[in-house]
């Protein structure tokens, strides 16, 4: 296969599909999207947060995530409460039963990992991982310029 650098955004968009889907294939017995358990995987590492929050972190409208929420919600995967300090927010925390599924899935994410990483070195992945990493920060840099001109991350840094 031809990996010339014009087919980097339709391999990096191929390469998060077949991992997405390998990974719903894995976890369709306990009901997780790929968007859900990001989702999910946010609140279990970093504790409750804000519905806006999340739509931030997904890249996704406040209503989108709302009625992903909604959907979490009826399966029992979270709850929401109102914000102690703004009638207009509502905190999201992960459920009982998702504390309890959190350890599985991160492990099928690691298997998954682990499979589309295969035949790579521990360098090559360390590697890998840098790469996207500044792909990811040049492109969030408000000067496309800006973003070039910056140190790479520190290998050493990214496990």
């Amino acid at each position: 296969m031809n990996y010339r650098i014009d087919r980097l955004g339709p391999l990096l968009q191929d390469a998060s599909r077949k991992l997405w889907t390998r990974f719903e294939q894995r976890t369709a017995s306990h009901g997780l999207s790929a968007a859900q358990w990001r989702l999910l995987g946010h609140l279990l590492r970093n504790g409750p947060s804000t519905q806006s929050a999340l739509a931030a972190l997904l890249e996704v409208e406040p209503i989108s995530v709302s009625r992903l929420l909604d959907r979490m919600e009826q399966g029992g995967w979270l709850h929401r409460e109102p914000h102690p300090n703004d009638r207009r927010a509502r905190i999201v925390m992960a459920s009982e039963k998702a504390r309890q599924t959190g350890p599985q899935a991160k492990q099928i994410v690691e298997q998954v990992y682990d499979e589309a990483l295969a035949g790579l070195t521990d360098d090559d992945r360390r590697i890998v991982q840098a790469a996207l990493v500044r792909i990811i920060e040049n492109l969030k840099a408000s000067d496309p310029s800006e973003g070039l001109a910056t140190a790479s991350p520190s290998l050493e840094t990214v496990k």
